[in-house]
């Protein structure tokens, strides 16, 4: 079992950045393929990315060119690079594990999910 907890959200102005950071407990973070995903007011949760264990990874195409997901095994992280960032972006931003060797898009697809984080973009 992992438990995840995100934490570097917060209110900045469209174009800005952040870097949002996942921490998750246990032994065998490296053998987790981690995801983010996003959930606007109103709205399902979204898929952001995804990176597998291995480090390969993909992203929703409304993000892509613009986040950038890495992982540090050595610290039991995942981070969500957010540049250029849009009004549109706004949500509460979460992580997910699921343990294997795939790249999984669907929320169902993940047993652990962290409390989130809220992402503001204004305008």
């Amino acid at each position: 079992q992992v438990q995840l907890a995100e934490s570097g959200g917060g209110l900045v102005q469209a174009g800005a950045s952040l870097r949002l950071s996942c921490a998750a407990s246990g032994r065998t973070f490296s053998s987790y393929a981690m995801g983010w995903f996003r959930q606007a007011p109103g709205k399902e949760r979204e898929f952001v990315g995804t990176i597998s264990r291995g480090g390969i990874r993909e992203y929703a195409d409304s993000v892509k060119g613009r986040f950038t997901i890495s992982r540090d095994n050595g610290k039991n992280t995942v981070y969500l690079q957010m540049n250029s960032l849009e009004p549109e972006d706004t949500a509460i931003y979460y992580c997910a594990a699921q343990l294997g060797g795939g790249l999984y898009r669907a929320v169902s697809a993940y047993a652990y999910w962290g409390q989130g984080t809220q992402v503001t973009v204004s305008s």
